[in-house]
């Protein structure tokens, strides 16, 4: 199994390098993305990367797309790596990691739907009895189903910020009220969809954040990475107990050993036990198994 900590493609333009993904210029109209084994925990990326997490991300991000294309278009091309990646050894590093997309305007809002009650959500219904202002039947336990899967979007925020829960009104203002209704429409339409067919195969996906992008006409695509351990709560069938926070099929592992430190959560951030990344490792190609099998 190889492993990416970064990408290096010198005869393309670098345009950004997240948490994650590695984003380069191909021409106008597309670019490629790298999903590289980098792990970040509390906002900041650790050392050491995650074997194979790129390629499961990237893997089952596309598995998705795929299913969720007769919902919405995607910001998938059909151009071949092969002809933006010539040298085959850089394509052989990259493996299944690398993606390439058409350039869209990115909308200003994550597109955030909730189906159980944990996390934020179970914070703010603990305090208020509603979830990002929506109103929840009174008595409900932390990791409870909700009566109805419920959308509550958040800004984007700028490199080193924190997104910040906003209402649907507030998307009206940010996006106008057609392109407001469509993205919150859509959100719940793929992840209503895609819950149902992840529970029938062993998976409850507890929330999610979905990002949208449109182009020039204004028509709107599904971006970024969709419905992966990274952007949403995966829960196993099997061990999901409401009253208390479900195991996920993600780096919370990693989450758990880093609040046994004594550790600020500020760069740089401290090296992981080789137990720990093989066990997070594992979840991630578990879910994929799980999931596309």
């Amino acid at each position: 199994m190889t492993v990416l900590l970064k990408s290096d493609l010198p005869h393309l333009e670098l345009l950004h390098s997240g948490k994650v993904r590695d984003i380069y210029a191909i021409d106008d109209a597309h670019m490629l993305i790298v999903s590289s084994d980098r792990l970040s925990a509390f906002d900041v990326i650790l050392p050491q990367p995650i074997p194979g997490k790129g390629e499961v991300l990237t893997r089952v991000a596309n598995f998705w797309f795929d299913r969720t294309k007769n919902i919405v278009p995607n910001h998938l091309s059909d151009i071949p790596l092969k002809s933006v990646v010539p040298d085959a050894a850089q394509r052989e590093q990259l493996g299944d990691r690398a993606i390439i997309v058409k350039r869209l305007k990115a909308l200003p809002v994550e597109a955030i739907v909730r189906g159980y009650l944990i996390g934020s959500g179970w914070k703010d219904y603990q305090k208020t009895g509603s979830v990002c202002g929506i109103e929840l039947p009174t008595g409900l336990q932390q990791a409870d189903k909700l009566p109805e899967p419920i959308y509550t979007p958040s800004t984007k925020a700028a490199v080193g910020g924190h997104d910040e829960n906003i209402s649907y009104e507030q998307t009206i203002e940010l996006l106008g009220e057609k392109m407001a209704t469509q993205v919150r429409d859509t959100s719940l339409k793929i992840y209503t969809e895609a819950a149902d067919y992840a529970r029938k195969r062993g998976i409850i996906i507890a929330d999610t954040k979905f990002e949208f992008g449109v182009d020039d006409e204004g028509t709107l695509y599904l971006i970024d990475e969709v419905l992966t351990p990274d952007s949403s709560r995966f829960w196993p069938v099997d061990q999901y107990q409401p009253g208390s926070s479900p195991p996920s099929f993600d780096k919370q592992i990693v989450r758990d050993y880093l609040e046994t430190l004594d550790w600020d959560k500020q760069a740089p951030g401290p090296e992981l036990p080789a137990e720990i990344i093989e066990k997070t490792a594992a979840k991630y190609a578990e879910a994929e198994e799980i999931l596309t099998r």
